[in-house]
């Protein structure tokens, strides 16, 4: 019976939608103009990063890779949203909903290990300049690059493909998109391997991330404390200003979801709370969003490429 009820599975039901039909109206209107927004705001980041030459420097690299993953994050999830939203079939096949766990899941690693990576960039730039050409070479950059993508891979997902959830009957499930820890609410048997399996690689892919640009952050403060001039030091704080906010927002989201979740898994044995399913739109559709924003209008060198890049297609367009 029991191999019955686990081939019963063909489908899951996303039931985090309203009913009402002006509110998923609104939820449809106020959720594609995120996504329009995201991909106009993140493209912007990107074009303007490789054809503008003063921004070819690790920095603008890092900016450049994080608006592509924040790309690929909200089309994995945001196109299925909408398409529930305007048609009302809240249905995803179980292997649609899986690969949309699994890419969710590589993507949040991958930008995890990349804004620590961003930390150290700041670090060297600020605390050993003199070094900081030498140090954060594009070599250097691309080794990086391969490395947040071969860790984000294997930690968070060849875990979940080598020892997949089982599922029996039940598939409702109380979300949005199809997040791991609604996901595995839905498995059935003993899964207390999953959840240690994924408390411990959140602490490899938040927490120590996290710790790691809380002190580099500490050491860029002792050093711009050093500098005497007031206009200096802010000017080399404001360098820092765009990724801290950006850090903030996405570890602030991801902990609340994943940090308070996983502990009350671990230690009360409670259920996941359907308020964290809203949380989890911040990091999925509100960060690809705000990010771009924040490294456009808080970043003087991106507003004078683009200004440059306007004024070059501008002449040369044929009058």
């Amino acid at each position: 019976m029991d191999l019955i009820n686990q081939t019963l599975v063909v489908e899951f039901v996303l039931t985090g939608y309203p009913c009402n039909l002006q509110i998923r109206i609104f939820q449809f209107i106020v959720f594609l103009s995120m996504y329009i927004l995201s991909i106009l705001g993140n493209g912007f980041i990107i074009f303007t990063v490789i054809v503008s030459p003063p921004l070819h420097t690790a920095m603008y690299y890092f900016l450049c890779n994080l608006s592509f993953i924040d790309l690929c994050y909200t089309s994995c999830t945001m196109p299925k949203l909408l398409l529930v939203i305007f048609s009302k079939i809240h249905n995803i096949s179980y292997i649609g909903c899986l690969i949309q766990m699994y890419v969710g899941v590589f993507l949040g690693g991958t930008e995890s290990f990349l804004l620590a990576v961003m930390a150290y960039d700041r670090y060297i730039a600020i605390c050993l300049p003199l070094y900081y050409t030498t140090i954060m070479s594009w070599r250097v950059c691309r080794y990086c690059t391969v490395m947040i993508l071969l860790g984000s891979f294997f930690l968070c997902t060849i875990p979940n493909i080598l020892k997949p959830f089982v599922f029996c009957r039940e598939n409702r499930m109380d979300h949005f998109a199809c997040e791991l820890l609604g996901i595995l609410e839905l498995a059935c048997g003993d899964i207390s391997a999953y959840k240690l399996q994924i408390f411990i690689i959140s602490i490899f892919v938040l927490f120590c991330p996290f710790f790691f640009i809380v002190v580099s952050y500490i050491c860029i403060i002792i050093s711009i404390l050093k500098i005497k001039l007031a206009d200096s030091r802010l000017r080399t704080f404001s360098t820092c200003a765009s990724h801290l906010t950006v850090v903030v927002m996405y570890y602030g989201t991801c902990m609340s979801v994943y940090g308070t979740c996983m502990s009350v898994y671990m230690f009360q044995g409670m259920r996941f709370s359907s308020k964290s399913k809203y949380v989890s739109l911040i990091y999925g559709a509100v960060t690809p969003v705000l990010n771009p924003m924040i490294y456009s209008l808080r970043n003087n060198k991106v507003k004078r490429a683009f200004s440059k890049i306007l004024i070059k297609y501008s002449v040369s367009r044929p009058t």
